[in-house]
C-alpha cells in the first residue's frame, strides 16, 4: 500500500503521540483517506504484536473499515456486532458496533484484550457508550478519526483526547489536490425559518419550512444543475419523498432513499451508474460512510447550526474522480432571526469575522455564477488585512501625531541648562554590571515618560529612562517648568524656559490662552523675562 504524503505524516504523528500521550486525534476532511491511514497504522501495530479494536457506531463504518484493511494490508478482521463474537479468534484485529458493546458482552473480554482502539467519526466519542468502553480498557492507546472536531452541543473534544496528533484542514487537501475545487452558487430561494430552542434546528423545524419552497428549489435545481450529478439532503422521510415526486414531475431523473428503504442497495447502484442529471434524495442517510465520487453537487436542504454535520454533507461530494473537475455547492438564502446556520464560508474558514467577511463577499459577487470558496475566502483575508494594515497606519498617524507635542530628550536637557550646553542626561553611561541598566526601558517606563510630556522613542536602556525620570521628578519637587510647558513655549520662541519655575509658565500660558492662543503683541519672546 502506497500512502501519501501528508498519510505518511499522519501515521509517524500518530506514533509518536503515542509514546508521550495514550489517547490522540486524527482529524482528515472527508474523501482524503481517514480509514486508508488507520488501516496502515493497524497493520503496523499486529505486525509489532498488538491487537486492535476498531469502533463505529453504524454498520456501514465497520464493513467500510474490513473492506478497507483487508484491500489495503491483506488482514482479516473478526467481529463483535449483534450475535457475531471475537471471542475464541484468532484475528488480531476486531471491528465492533459500539451499540454491541454491553455490560454483559464487556463482561467477557479481558481489558488487556486489546493493545490499541481506534474510534472512527470520533466527534461520538463523549457518549456514554463510547466512554463505557474506553473505561473497561484503561490500558488501551485510543486514536480518534474524524472529519472535524467540532460537535453539536459544544463540548469540547479535549475532554477525551490528549492530544491532535495531526490535522488537515479542507482548503489545504483542496489547494494540494487530494480533493476537488468547491464552488458555490447562491441561488435566490429564500427560505425562512424560525427556531425555538438553544441547539440545533430540529428535523420538523427544517421540515415545515421547507414545504412552501419545495416546488422553487425543484425548478432551481432543474435549472443549474441539469449537467451534475446531484444528491439532496433532505431533513425528513416524508420531504424528501415529495421532493423527489417534484424532481421526477419535471422531467429530472430522481430516485430517494432512507433508513426504511427496502432497495437501498438498488437505488445506490443506480446512482453510481447514472449519468449527468440525475438526482439522489435522501433525509440524512447518507452523511456518514457511504462513498461516490462521481457525485459532483450537493444540494443542503438540512439546514444547521452544526459545522460537522455541514461539513459531512458537503464532503459526500469532495472526493476525485476521473473527469470531476469541481463540487458545485448550492447555497440557499436561509433566512433566519439569528446569524447562526452554517454556510459554505464555514468549510473554509473558522476565524468568525473572516466568516461574514466572506459570506458579504459572495453575496455581493455572485451574480449567477458559481464562486470557488478558496478565491473567496483569500479575497476575505485579503480584504481583512487591508483593513487590520489601515487600522494600524491610522493608529500610528495619530501616535504621530501626539507625540508631535512631546519634547525630545536632547531638548528637555539643553533647556533645562542655564547655557544651554551639553548636560547631564547625555552624559549619562551606565554601569556595564548592572545588567537592568542595560535592559531595554520597560513599558511601565516608557508610558510615564510620554505621560511627562517626553519623546520616548529614542531612549535606549532602562537605566538612561530612570534618570530622566528622576530628573522630572526632582524638577517637580522644585516647581520648576514640566516638559509640556517647555515644549509649548519654546515652540513660540521663548528662551531657557527650562530655568523658570512652574507658576511663571503656568501664568504666561495662561495669557496666550486668553489671547486666543496667540502670544500677545505686548510680549517679545525673545526677550522676555519672567517675573
Amino acid at each position: 500500500m502506497q500512502l501519501r504524503p501528508y498519510q505518511n505524516e499522519a501515521v509517524t504523528a500518530i506514533l509518536t503521540d503515542w509514546k508521550a500521550v495514550r489517547k490522540t486525534l486524527l482529524v482528515l476532511p472527508t474523501g482524503t483517506g481517514k480509514t486508508i491511514v488507520f488501516s496502515a497504522l493497524t497493520a503496523q501495530i499486529v505486525q509489532e504484536g498488538g491487537r486492535v479494536l476498531i469502533l463505529a457506531h453504524r454498520a456501514e463504518l465497520l464493513q467500510q473499515a474490513a473492506d478497507k484493511l483487508k484491500a489495503t494490508t491483506g488482514l482479516g478482521c473478526a467481529v463483535e456486532k449483534a450475535e457475531q463474537t471475537a471471542e475464541d479468534s484468532w484475528f488480531n484485529v476486531t471491528v465492533g458496533s459500539i451499540q454491541s458493546f454491553n455490560d454483559r458482552r464487556l463482561e467477557r473480554i479481558h481489558p488487556s484484550d486489546y493493545t490499541h482502539i481506534i474510534i472512527d467519526e470520533a466527534h461520538h466519542v463523549l457518549s456514554d457508550s463510547y466512554q463505557r468502553v474506553m473505561a473497561h480498557f484503561p490500558d488501551a492507546k485510543v486514536l480518534g478519526v474524524t472529519a472535524t472536531a467540532d460537535r453539536g452541543d459544544k463540548r469540547n473534544l479535549g475532554q477525551f483526547f490528549e492530544t491532535v496528533a495531526f490535522e488537515m484542514s479542507l482548503p489545504r487537501a483542496v489547494r494540494e489536490g487530494w480533493l476537488v475545487p468547491i464552488k458555490a452558487e447562491t441561488l435566490p430561494v429564500e427560505l425562512r425559518i424560525s427556531h425555538s430552542g438553544g441547539g440545533d434546528y430540529t428535523a420538523a423545524e427544517c421540515g415545515s419550512a421547507l414545504e412552501p419552497y419545495l416546488d422553487s428549489i425543484a425548478d432551481a435545481i432543474r435549472e443549474v444543475a441539469s449537467t451534475r450529478k446531484t444528491v439532496c439532503f433532505l431533513p425528513l422521510i416524508a420531504t424528501s419523498r415529495r421532493f423527489c415526486a417534484m424532481l421526477n414531475s419535471r422531467g429530472i431523473e430522481a430516485k430517494e432513499v432512507n433508513g426504511e428503504s427496502e432497495d437501498r442497495a438498488e437505488v445506490l447502484d443506480w446512482f453510481h451508474r447514472a449519468g449527468p442529471g440525475c438526482v439522489l434524495c435522501n433525509s440524512m442517510l447518507l452523511t456518514e460512510g457511504w462513498d461516490e465520487p462521481s457525485a459532483d453537487c450537493i444540494c443542503v436542504l438540512r439546514p444547521t447550526k452544526v459545522r460537522a454535520l455541514y461539513a459531512q454533507m458537503v464532503g459526500r461530494g469532495t472526493r476525485l474522480s476521473p473527469g470531476k473537475q469541481d463540487l458545485l455547492l448550492l447555497d440557499f438564502l436561509w433566512m433566519t432571526e439569528r446569524h447562526d446556520l452554517c454556510r459554505p464560508a464555514h468549510l473554509v474558514c473558522k476565524n468568525p469575522d473572516l466568516v461574514e467577511r466572506m459570506a458579504e463577499i459572495m453575496a455581493e459577487e455572485t451574480q449567477g455564477e458559481p464562486r470557488d470558496l478558496l478565491e473567496c475566502a483569500e479575497a476575505a483575508d485579503n480584504t481583512a488585512q487591508q483593513e487590520r494594515e489601515e487600522t494600524l497606519r491610522r493608529e500610528l498617524e495619530e501616535q504621530r501625531h501626539r507625540k508631535r507635542a512631546l519634547v525630545d530628550p536632547l531638548q528637555f536637557e539643553m533647556s533645562i541648562t542655564p547655557d544651554g550646553g551639553r548636560g547631564h542626561i547625555v552624559r549619562y553611561e551606565p554601569d556595564e554590571n548592572d545588567l537592568s541598566a542595560l535592559a531595554p526601558p520597560s513599558d511601565k517606563q516608557l508610558a510615564a515618560l510620554e505621560k511627562a510630556g517626553i519623546f520616548p522613542d529614542d531612549i535606549r536602556t532602562q537605566g538612561e529612562a530612570s534618570r530622566i525620570l528622576d530628573i522630572i521628578s526632582k524638577r517637580r519637587s522644585e516647581n520648576l517648568t514640566t516638559p509640556k510647558q517647555i515644549r509649548f513655549l519654546e515652540g513660540r520662541g521663548f528662551n531657557a524656559v527650562g530655568t523658570w519655575n512652574f507658576d511663571q509658565a503656568r501664568k504666561l500660558i495662561d495669557r496666550i490662552a486668553g489671547n486666543g492662543w496667540r502670544v500677545p503683541t505686548s510680549i517679545d519672546p525673545y526677550t522676555y523675562t519672567p517675573k
